[in-house]
């Protein structure tokens, strides 16, 4: 009998011993009070760690803590409810009526109030969970981009109306080319990246359907704080994706040119015949990077299209700009090739020439006027939908600018000096 009880006993010591140790475990998920080892770092976060000013001062203000074992687990994932309560303690603003029934999954979790802050700030729609909430999913780069965005939008007009205006714009990142972003995403990932708030991979992709890591979360963080005490207006990035969006072209906020009274708008995705009748183009943007110095090149679309190792001593000089411009050719010649479109479309603005930096090219994704054998690749890429393409040109302030397009149903567009 006595032996009994004792065994019970034991029983219940171990029971009481795991809960401790589940407790434990999640509390150091939790955004809190900074672990006792955050004072002296984690053994995990060296010196040199790319995120380590961010994870340090994410500690310091209690946003993050270590783990049980004293490291940060840099390279671990975060779930939905721990970004939640992150950004519900980051933010500033006041939250409208906390009504507490938004998910019924959460009903009882360790989050529940703090995703109920986020939704109240207009971090989190409700309406994109239809399934529940599941918080203790990892979170993907887009969701962040897209409650982080949504939070700014929330709290300011200005922001809100960036969302607007960036749904059709051109996204500096290769899932824009392919397999393509819809525009249901597309803005929140746009403002991500315009804002800084989110920047994207070496390899050229911003990574929406990848788990963030909890040193990215950190940087993020960090990001976040600057961004919410700015105006959307601030943000010399999101200005030229905001025109893009609204204009098809970044052309007046990055560059001393204009379209004057005119706008692309009336022309693009209007159909241009050559004046040798070998064929058509359309029209879709018009990008501009500021290549005055190669040193400091500038533009949110600049790594999309030059790098230093473009760089030509004989073009490229103070007051030259590069324009690269997005159409789609109808070939209608037979034998079609590069000199049917550059005697079609001598002079004005869809005329330029192949984009040399290949490497940049396969990198996003995006193909450019053929180098060699040019009637071979217009005649293996078409089909009825034409052959889209970027070409380039320069544009020299210095000079005057005289470009112009007038479409087959007369509508017209120029460029000029400001």
């Amino acid at each position: 009998m006595k032996s009994k009880k004792l065994g019970v006993g034991v029983m219940k010591v171990k029971k009481m011993l795991m809960v401790w140790l589940v407790g434990l475990l999640v509390i150091s998920l939790i955004p809190g009070e900074p672990h006792l080892h955050a004072a002296g770092g984690f053994p995990d976060v060296k010196q040199g760690h790319w995120a380590k000013v961010a994870i340090d001062s994410a500690v310091a203000k209690g946003y993050f803590k270590g783990y049980a074992d004293g490291n940060f687990k840099p390279n671990g994932t975060v779930t939905r409810a721990e970004f939640a309560a992150l950004l519900a303690r980051v933010a500033k603003a006041e939250e409208s009526e906390v009504t507490g029934h938004s998910f019924s999954d959460l009903s009882g979790h360790w989050s529940e109030a703090e995703v109920e802050r986020a939704v109240s700030l207009g971090f989190i729609q409700p309406s994109d969970y239809p399934n529940g909430f599941q918080p203790n999913t990892p979170i993907t780069r887009f969701e962040m981009a897209k409650w982080m965005t949504s939070g700014l939008a929330a709290n300011n007009d200005d922001f809100k109306q960036a969302l607007e205006d960036t749904k059709t714009t051109v996204i500096p990142v290769r899932e824009y080319f392919k397999p393509g972003i819809p525009q249901s995403k597309s803005s929140y990932v746009a403002v991500a990246l315009g804002t800084k708030l989110m920047s994207g991979y070496p390899d050229g992709s911003f990574g929406l359907d990848k788990k963030a890591t909890r040193a990215e979360t950190a940087i993020i963080l960090q990001n976040y704080e600057q961004v919410s005490n700015r105006e959307a207006g601030s943000f010399l990035g999101l200005k030229e994706l905001r025109q893009v969006g609204t204009e098809r072209t970044n052309l007046e906020t990055i560059s001393p040119f204009t379209t004057g009274n005119t706008s692309l708008n009336d022309v693009v995705e209007k159909t241009l015949t050559f004046r040798n009748n070998a064929g058509s183009l359309k029209l879709h943007h018009y990008i501009v990077v500021d290549t005055e110095d190669f040193k400091n090149i500038d533009s949110i679309y600049a790594p999309l299209f030059v790098d230093e190792s473009d760089y030509n001593s004989r073009l490229d000089e103070p007051g030259v700009y590069r324009a690269f411009i997005h159409i789609t050719i109808y070939p209608k010649a037979q034998d079609f090739s590069v000199g049917h479109y550059m005697n079609g479309v001598r002079d004005g603005i869809v005329a330029g020439s192949r984009i040399l930096n290949q490497s940049i090219m396969d990198k996003y994704g995006y193909q450019t006027l053929p180098h060699i054998e040019s009637k071979k690749f217009f005649k293996e890429h078409n089909n009825p939908n034409g052959i889209t393409l970027w070409v380039e040109v320069f544009l020299d302030s210095s000079r005057e600018l005289r470009d112009s397009i007038k479409t087959d149903d007369g509508s017209y567009a120029s460029l000029s000096n400001k």
